[in-house]
């Protein structure tokens, strides 16, 4: 199997054709489970990362806003009320499971009208040519099978102006950290995803997922070369998390 023709799926080499199946899978598997499980892993950090990255984000009421990988919502629930009923949400997601689950949880919170929900591929989106004003990816980036490709299609549907932000886990800033991080993540997680979830394996895949996914300054290189300007990254908990935040200008 060549370079061109495989990807990593975890730690495993698969056929590129099959991870966006393999990724389904998992999805399919942790959805209903999902929200508890973040609080859980993340010891309810999780928030505290996305509140930053929404923050960073500069929101102004009217916006058009695709946040890829929108899973339950957490980031889109926040942006539909920021861009109010002038603007909107545009919040996919390429697991059916999870699209459901987020546009109950959407719908239970009242949001209605500035919302649409579509399920979509990051490295073919079905978007016009500079029609956004942000796009958002959080945590889910690692589980895209050509990561070029999705950025290049990002910064193709922004505007002039526009900007993405890349929310994901990456590589802790110490070596200490790093060792901990590691005992946690192949160790405790799995575990404890058996025990809430009864899925050892998919969270097996999610320690795997993030060794596998570029560091800070790969991804930073990564959206100049999709043509972002002014490009920054910003660690969090460590480098455990990074935002990375690039205009089309």
């Amino acid at each position: 199997m060549s370079e061109q023709d495989s990807t990593h799926f975890g730690f495993k080499t698969v056929p590129a054709g099959e991870k966006a199946r393999l990724v389904r899978g998992v999805f399919d598997s942790v959805a209903e489970k999902y929200d508890i499980m973040n609080d859980l892993m993340s010891f309810g950090i999780h928030r505290l990362w996305k509140r930053f990255a929404i923050e960073l984000a500069g929101v102004r009421p009217g916006q058009k806003i695709l946040d890829l990988a929108s899973g339950t919502g957490d980031l889109a629930d926040r942006f539909a009320g920021l861009v109010g009923p002038q603007g909107l949400v545009i919040m996919p997601d390429i697991n059916a499971s999870m699209l459901k689950v987020g546009r109950d949880r959407m719908l239970d919170r009242g949001h209605v009208g500035n919302l649409a929900y579509a399920q979509i591929n990051a490295e073919q989106l079905p978007i016009a040519d500079n029609s956004l004003d942000l796009i958002t990816i959080a945590f889910g980036l690692r589980n895209v099978t050509d990561k070029d490709q999705a950025l290049a299609s990002m910064y193709r549907a922004l505007r002039p102006g526009g900007r993405a932000l890349v929310l994901e886990f990456s590589k802790p800033t110490s070596k200490p950290l790093e060792k901990i991080y590691d005992a946690y993540s192949f160790g405790f997680l799995p575990r404890m995803g058996q025990l809430v979830a009864n899925d050892a394996e998919s969270y097996r895949y999610l320690a795997e997922s993030i060794r596998m996914h570029p560091d800070q300054e790969t991804l930073k290189g990564m959206m100049e070369n999709a043509g972002f300007e002014r490009c920054d990254v910003h660690n969090l908990t460590g480098g455990i998390v990074a935002v990375h935040r690039g205009f089309k200008l």
